[in-house]
């Protein structure tokens, strides 16, 4: 990956919104700074993040707008693929299996992460979620190795 494109994606991770900014893309950034200021909001998710870092998940698990927030893993992820595949990278047919495979796994590990405990410890709506993000890359990548060995 070059310096170019790792800097659209460490971006994009910082801020939906900010990859496409670097890449031109001013009217998707915005679209997409929009809905993440809108998710964000309506979704309680820093005052979720706030609680979570005091270690107060169950106080985090009150204040989550589950309806909300389900939506921001694909959000999160299609902005971070949107902006390595505006800066040239992602030439390979299928190089979105991973931020796809990711942004599923997160999802899922939100909608368990209320009541899904690991090794007796409920980790909340966001740890849980951001351990998600391991099988979810790991699959991802699996699948399309798999694929592309196929093709």
């Amino acid at each position: 990956m070059s310096k170019n494109i790792l800097e659209k994606l460490i971006w994009s991770i910082a801020l939906p919104g900010f990859g496409q900014y670097l890449n031109g893309k001013y009217f998707k950034g915005t679209v997409f700074l929009i809905l993440e200021f809108l998710i964000n909001i309506q979704s309680n998710f820093n005052q979720i993040i706030l609680l979570s870092f005091h270690w107060e998940i169950s106080d985090a698990i009150k204040h989550a707008n589950y309806q909300w927030l389900m939506f921001y893993p694909c959000l999160y992820f299609f902005s971070m693929w949107d902006a390595v595949k505006d800066a040239g990278g992602g030439k390979d047919p299928i190089s979105f299996l991973p931020y796809a495979l990711t942004a599923f796994f997160v999802t899922v590990g939100l909608i368990f992460s209320s009541r899904l405990a690991l090794f007796g410890v409920l980790l909340g709506p966001v740890w849980l979620p951001i351990l998600f993000v391991i099988p979810g890359v790991a699959f991802g990548v699996i699948i399309k190795k798999i694929t592309n060995s196929i093709l």
